[in-house]
């Protein structure tokens, strides 16, 4: 493969990770709601840590484990802000 059809296989990689983000967005909004009726708070650093855990055992590579949990702690800023919004 040369250059630019490693760059179309991004451009489809990219397009795909913009579906789930949406589904987890959609996700953490219904999640967001329910927190609301029940009065529980927005930020739950316990399962954000549950949720590191799990991505860093799930991460085959070529990122290393740290590399993965900052993309998902950015991830989890924006749901966690989305959740706000809709409070």
């Amino acid at each position: 493969m040369d250059i630019s059809d490693w760059r179309k296989k991004i451009d489809e990689l990219d397009e795909q990770i913009v579906r789930l983000i949406s589904q987890r967005a959609e996700a953490a909004k219904a999640i967001g709601e329910l927190k609301k009726t029940a009065a529980l708070p927005v930020y739950e650093p316990k399962r954000e840590q549950n949720v590191f855990d799990h991505v860093r055992a799930a991460n085959p590579g070529p990122l290393a484990d740290a590399e993965i949990q900052h993309v998902y702690e950015r991830i989890i800023d924006v749901m966690r802000t989305l959740q706000r919004r809709d409070q």
